[in-house]
């Protein structure tokens, strides 16, 4: 992986519950300090969209996918736990 690969992340949220918002929250603050201008958020709203969770498996929300650099990571939860989710989707490339 170079220094400017681009992470492509997908959080998986039910409308504007607070774990969604929180977690959304949570993930453009840690993207913004360490993968400035190196990240894209596709936000799948199961409410909107409730397909979407059978067709990847999503069992509960808010649930983040990293879609690249490759492997895949997942992670559900609030984000809350920063070290957490920096060890296991941004530093574990």
């Amino acid at each position: 992986m170079t220094k400017n690969a681009v992470f492509k992340f997908q959080l998986f949220v039910i409308g504007g519950a607070p774990h969604s918002k929180a977690a959304l929250f949570n993930l453009r603050q840690l993207c913004g300090e360490f993968l400035p201008g190196r990240h894209e958020i596709e936000i799948i709203d199961l409410l909107s969209h409730p397909e979407q969770a059978l067709a990847n498996n999503v069992l509960l929300t808010p649930f983040l996918v990293r879609l690249a650099p490759a492997p895949i990571c997942k992670i559900a939860g609030n984000l809350s736990d920063r070290q957490t989710v920096v060890e296991t989707m941004i530093s574990q490339i």
